[in-house]
């Protein structure tokens, strides 16, 4: 059996046989965890472990672990802070913080992979204009070239752990101000504009071999009247075409508000496969996933197929025990636990203070 073209997620924090009959359908091809599937990294890795065995190829298992506030699984993994604070340390020691963003991909990589997490979605290549209500911090910087530079190393530190790359969210999620999960943004700005700014770490980072793009669920009027995740301007004629991308596609959430311009949920599937996206996610309503999983028909084709199977952690990665006693390791700890100090951080020790995080 194939991979399908569909992620889906899961209620709780052990796979029930109601989903496993789920993930065996022939339009299944991943699943995405969110914090409410995760007790411990033993509880997570029991979990992945049986995910990936419900079927041959294994479905993909991804998560939105960015750092800062976007970290679904905390106790028992390293604190990672907000790429913001990479992007403030870039303006006076940009070595350095390029350093630190590659340890910060290696720790956030091993640390899942040892727990059978294929990728994160993560890095965010959006701009920081201080208008977004749902990016603020999550973005490095408001420089394209500083977020091109960091989310390379980043992504470095992420392939050293043997783990691929998702940016996101094309062409730029950072200049609207509305969420997206809650509203359907409009950027007003002319083509000529985004290609100047938001466009330009996406496409270097085509260039340094990005493995795959998120697109945002925003319209931009000016280039095309549909959702940039729908629009086969956006991602056929621009992504694909003018920027050379051969990565895979993942749909933003069909369930947020943002995608609701296109229809019903099977209509937003169709029309985000149909316009270029590798696979398409559906969260937080079981109800939407099986509506989509039954309407959906046809096969998925060889050219993402070819890109998916790119999105599988590197076998035999170390566990967590013998990540804890690699010096490697160790040390790029100890360096993320420094980063922000001048921010109102707190050091890493005093993060796995129970009394700390309250």
């Amino acid at each position: 059996m194939t991979l399908g073209p569909v992620m889906l997620d899961l209620c709780g924090t052990e796979l029930s046989a109601e989903e496993r009959e789920v993930l065996r359908h022939p339009q299944v091809g991943g699943v995405i965890l969110f914090a409410r599937n995760y007790e411990s990294p033993t509880q997570l890795s029991a979990l992945t472990q049986a995910i990936h065995a419900v079927r041959q190829p294994p479905l993909l298992i991804g998560v939105d672990h960015e750092g800062g506030r976007v970290q679904r699984f905390r106790e028992g993994f390293t604190r990672i802070p907000p790429m913001r604070h990479l992007g403030e340390i870039w303006d006076h020691h940009p070595q350095q913080a390029r350093k630190l963003a590659h340890q910060v991909g290696y720790v956030l990589a091993a640390e899942l992979r040892a727990c059978g997490v294929d990728f994160s979605f993560t890095p965010v290549l959006d701009l920081d204009y201080g208008a977004s209500q749902v990016i603020g911090d999550r973005a490095f910087h408001n420089s394209p070239q500083a977020i091109a530079e960091l989310a390379h190393d980043l992504m470095l530190g992420l392939k050293e752990a043997g783990m691929a790359a998702v940016g996101k969210h094309f062409p730029g999620h950072g200049f609207v101000a509305a969420d997206s999960h809650l509203a359907i943004p409009v950027d007003e700005r002319d083509l000529a504009d985004i290609r100047l700014f938001d466009l330009e770490p996406f496409r270097q980072m085509t260039h340094f071999g990005l493995a795959a793009i998120m697109p945002a669920h925003v319209i931009y009027p000016k280039v095309d009247d549909k959702p940039a995740g729908f629009s086969p301007v956006w991602l056929k004629d621009i992504l694909r075409g003018e920027m050379g991308f051969d990565g895979v596609i993942f749909s933003d959430d069909l369930s947020m508000e943002g995608a609701k311009a296109g229809g019903d949920v099977v209509s937003r599937g169709q029309a985000a496969l149909a316009a270029g996206c590798d696979m398409v996610l559906v969260c937080n309503d079981p109800h939407s996933a099986k509506t989509l999983l039954d309407g959906l028909h046809g096969h998925i084709s060889a050219v993402s197929l070819a890109r998916l199977a790119r999105m599988h952690g590197k076998p035999h990665a170390p566990s967590l025990v013998q990540l804890h006693e690699d010096a490697h390791f160790v040390a790029a700890v100890h360096a993320i636990g420094d980063i922000g100090q001048g921010s109102g951080d707190l050091p890493l020790h005093k993060l796995n203070d129970p009394v700390a995080e309250r």
